[in-house]
């Protein structure tokens, strides 16, 4: 009777062995947040052709699964992280560029050109990321060295914020820019009757398009290295803010050939070719690649005085900053987005864009709907808008970076009184129910860990201030890993 006993103890486990379902590897780790819950309740994944098909406690997938790979972590595992908004595309096809990051006066600037210039093998200069705050004369520079040194070969160099370009005489004459011209949305700084060469939002439009276009394999290299530095920081996801009809059609293109495998979540340019070309096709999806939006300008930065405010700047008192649109084109591209089920994600960061965009949006949207249509930035938000965020299912998409980035200025822009209606992270999340995390690459470093940080601390990377920069509008911990994981998705229907 006892070897009867054994027998059937030997079947039972050699049939249970049979029913396992095999996976590729399994992966055990101290823990895995999977964003859902807030602690890590799991600590075992099984993977079947590169993808998580279980995520448990290890007793449970070691009694459904078998493997001839198992992965042990002394370690937290973590979902991939999602940029829920930066310019993928844009940061790496501008991967040739001089980089003006970090610059501490105009002087450093211009070794910086000379020595690129000995480089350079295209048949103009552009550079990125000079940011005059940083400077000990905190003015903006003209072009008058810029001529001097580069007489007859454009030279255009982006501010950090993307929202104003310094450029030399040769890149104004072949723009068409002269002493009269006029820009609707954007300003052409003078000085005694002189352009400086400063450009501002919508007047930068002109000499960007005198640059001209990379070779497709430069493109495609450039795309592969920014794709493989999101990877070297664990971001799998980006969404690709404002991507223009030729750049979305090498995507697809690649994205085909599998030559990218980054999970990109696309929001078409505003302009008439990309809409003419993509709207009416509504949501696509191929693969890793998705296009599910609209990306609209309100207004400009901050950082530029671009922001539009309902009161003048503190630091420019006759000053509110610039609208990029009148009410009837935003209205158009509203009703274009909705027609074709697109998501509208539009910047917006003085109050009084906020305002504009959030009034907006209650005019097309109906109460408690699932279109997802999402604020960009939302730095400056008066109180009493925030009703809207919940009225109306609208999404703050928020870069936390960015306010530790602008504390040095943001008071003397906007003034101690206004202060606290900027980067209110917790008021938006508590109004919205959900907030989408990013950190607006190339504007700041691609790291996510500096976007929970910053989100979580609202410290920068030495540590101050010592209490935090407006504390009460931190987030949890749990709350910014949503932000950057299944919040993240759910804005750009990813899911």
């Amino acid at each position: 009777m006892k070897g009867v006993i054994i027998l059937i103890a030997i079947l039972l486990v050699a049939a249970s062995c049979e029913n396992k379902k095999h996976a590729d590897y399994i992966i055990q780790a101290d823990g895995i947040y999977t964003g859902i819950d807030s602690v890590a309740v799991h600590n075992a994944v099984a993977v079947v052709s590169g993808k998580i098909i279980a995520v448990d406690k290890y007793e449970n997938i070691a009694k459904e699964y078998e493997t001839d790979s198992m992965i042990n972590i002394a370690g937290y595992i973590y979902p991939g992280f999602i940029d829920a908004h930066c310019h993928f595309s844009g940061y790496a096809l501008d991967g040739y560029k001089c980089d003006l990051i970090g610059t501490k006066s105009f002087n450093e600037i211009l070794d910086k050109l000379k020595s690129y210039e000995q480089t350079n093998t295209y048949g103009w200069i552009y550079g990125r990321g000079w940011d005059q705050n940083d400077w000990e004369v905190k003015e903006y520079p003209n072009n008058i060295a810029l001529d001097k040194l580069f007489p007859n070969k454009p030279v255009v160099l982006k501010r950090i914020d993307g929202h104003a370009v310094l450029c030399n005489s040769k890149a104004l004459q072949l723009a068409g820019i002269n002493i009269n011209t006029k820009i609707n949305g954007g300003l052409i700084e003078q000085k005694d009757g002189k352009l400086t060469g400063i450009l501002i939002d919508n007047a930068t439009e002109p000499v960007e398009r005198i640059l001209g276009k990379l070779p497709d394999e430069d493109a495609v290299k450039y795309l592969q290295k920014a794709e493989h530095e999101c990877y070297k920081y664990g971001l799998t996801t980006v969404v690709d803010c404002g991507v223009k009809k030729q750049e979305i059609e090498l995507l697809i293109r690649l994205y085909k050939e599998g030559k990218l495998t980054i999970g990109n979540a696309l929001l078409l340019s505003q302009d008439n070719e990309t809409l003419e070309a993509f709207a009416e096709r509504g949501k696509y999806y191929q693969g890793q690649l998705a296009i599910t939006g609209i990306k609209m300008y309100a207004d400009g930065s901050l950082g530029s005085r671009g922001a539009c405010l309902i009161e003048p700047y503190t630091d420019m008192p006759k000053h509110y900053g610039l609208m990029l649109a009148d009410k009837d084109e935003m209205n158009r591209i509203a009703m274009l987005a909705k027609a074709n089920d697109l998501q509208l994600c539009t910047h917006a960061i003085g109050d009084s864009a906020n305002r504009a965009i959030l009034r907006l949006y209650s005019q097309i949207l109906p109460k408690n709907n699932t279109k997802r249509w999402r604020i960009e930035h939302a730095q400056v938000v008066k109180y009493n808008d925030y009703m809207y965020y919940s009225d109306y299912s609208i999404i703050p998409s928020v870069q936390p970076t960015h306010a530790i980035s602008d504390m040095p200025w943001a008071e003397k822009r906007i003034g101690k009184e206004r202060l606290p209606t900027a980067y209110a992270f917790r008021n938006l999340l508590d109004a919205a129910g959900t907030i989408a995390l990013g950190t607006d690459f190339p504007v700041e470093a691609i790291n996510p860990l500096a976007t929970f940080y910053t989100a979580v601390a609202r410290k920068d990377k030495d540590g101050n201030p010592q209490n935090g920069y407006m504390k009460e509008n931190a987030l949890t911990r749990f709350e910014a890993l949503r932000g950057m994981t299944i919040w993240a998705a759910h804005s750009v229907f990813i899911e």
